[in-house]
């Protein structure tokens, strides 16, 4: 069972971001358009989620939100105090999870965390040895990714992105290969370590955004 913990985390990096907006924005492959007309603006410390049917579109837009795809129509903007952000530098910005992204199997969850680390620091208040212990994971913490069952492996992920000092947490469905205790251990790191992210979750699944403020459906996008 992982490690109750009630303290919340302040991230030292949220000034840097006010909101993300969309204008009038659209994705397509060859001929058929995924989204299109979409205007929406994130707003800093707020929560939202991406619902819509299977291969709707929900990842695709998620992962324009996160720089790492471009539109073909339309514009996003990255916004803080100065201006804007560049669009090669908003992945300093957020931490992501999904199913698409993979682990280095041949590390331990330790090494993985200080790997990953030295690429998007972790929130300075806690050690890598306290979140292994917070997540379930600190007796099996030096053994090698390769050999953690499906729901071990989706806690590595999760604490990557949730413990990664930045201000925006964008979440494709989280709750992938995690049982009950799974889903509880999510909501308790949303609740105590995720205060005043902007956090997006693109799901399908009540129970992974149901504490989101705002839902955006991608079929009114269509």
């Amino acid at each position: 069972m992982p490690t109750t913990v009630t303290t919340t985390i302040q991230i030292a990096t949220q000034t840097k971001l006010d909101n993300i907006i969309l204008t009038d924005a659209g994705k397509r492959f060859n001929r058929e358009w995924i989204y299109r007309h979409c205007n929406y603006q994130f707003e800093q410390g707020k929560t939202y989620a991406i619902t819509g049917p299977n291969g709707s579109g929900k990842s695709t837009l998620l992962q324009a939100i996160a720089g790492s795809m471009q539109l073909s129509e339309g514009a996003i903007v990255w916004n803080n105090k100065n201006g804007s952000i560049e669009p090669e530098q908003i992945y300093k910005q957020l931490a992501i999870t999904a199913p698409y992204l993979e682990l280095v199997e041949e590390m331990s969850a330790k090494e993985f965390l200080e790997f990953h680390s030295q690429f998007k620091p972790l929130v300075a208040d806690i050690s890598i040895d306290e979140i292994l212990s917070i997540i379930g994971l600190d007796k099996t913490a030096n053994k090698q990714i390769r050999y953690f069952s499906s729901g071990m492996k989706q806690r590595v992920k999760l604490a990557q992105a949730i413990f990664s000092d930045v201000p925006i947490l964008l979440l494709d469905e989280p709750c992938t290969n995690l049982d009950a205790t799974g889903y509880a251990l999510y909501h308790q790191l949303i609740e105590n370590y995720c205060s005043n992210k902007l956090i997006v979750v693109s799901s399908n699944d009540k129970q992974e955004f149901d504490f989101c403020e705002e839902v955006l459906k991608i079929v009114d996008y269509k």
